[in-house]
């Protein structure tokens, strides 16, 4: 019992912190989407983005999330991502926005190309990279 409260405490604040944003990005209000197996929750200020990763998902891989936070980040700002930056869990992006930029059109389909095999066929893995198609 002696340890139980403390180990509460740091539980909870283990917790807490697993969406929580950069030192620079605090007090900017997160707009949570889902795109593909992935939920993030984005945060844009100016010409910056950052998306997080909240869901679990089994050993993701940054060439499979990139795309997905790429899609969530123009969804949430309405403007063209020309730079990603980051891991699976965390990524930051620089935005291509105008004056008076127009929202981006719905993503209809994603091209898709496999870039690398490994391993047997039924229990191999294909590393892909895939770009939104408008």
């Amino acid at each position: 019992m002696r340890y139980a409260i403390p180990l509460f405490c740091l539980a909870t604040v283990a917790l807490s912190a697993c969406d929580m944003p950069a030192p620079d990005w605090w007090g900017v209000e997160p707009q949570r989407i889902t795109v593909g197996k992935s939920t993030f929750d984005v945060r844009v200020r100016g010409s910056a983005a950052q998306a997080i990763r909240v869901n679990t998902e089994w050993a993701p891989r940054l060439e499979a999330v990139a795309p997905r936070a790429m899609a969530a980040i123009e969804q949430v700002s309405g403007c063209e991502v020309t730079r990603l930056d980051g891991d699976a869990a965390v990524i930051d992006a620089r935005l291509k926005c105008g004056k008076a930029a127009a929202p981006l059109p719905p993503v209809t389909a994603w091209d898709c190309a496999a870039e690398t095999y490994e391993g047997r066929l039924l229990g191999g893995t294909v590393g892909m990279t895939c770009l939104p198609v408008r």
